[in-house]
């Protein structure tokens, strides 16, 4: 991420429990195997979703081989949201 410009350093991973009960207008789950395994959301959840990536931490080969294969999905993402903001998002504002 900092490739792009963006600075994750003080982000930290949450657990779904931490979310359940809220109310979302989106859940949108991302890897290959979130939409057989993921939490069940308790609470107003308007729109789910499923947007599957492959799992970047499952990549092997050389350093350069796996860095060049977390890129990939990062930038897969990436293009993916945009378009998912595009269509889904900006059109109700």
């Amino acid at each position: 991420m900092q490739e792009l410009g963006v600075d994750i350093s003080a982000h930290q991973p949450k657990s779904v429990e931490k979310f359940l009960g809220q109310e979302f207008d989106y859940v949108i789950t991302v890897c290959d195997s979130a939409k057989e395994n993921c939490p069940v959301f308790i609470g107003k959840v308007e729109n789910s979703l499923h947007i599957g990536f492959e799992d970047p931490a499952a990549a092997t080969g050389r350093e350069s081989e796996i860095d060049e294969k977390f890129r990939k999905i990062r930038d897969e993402i990436l293009l993916a949201f945009f378009a998912f903001y595009r269509k889904q998002v900006k059109t109700r504002q």
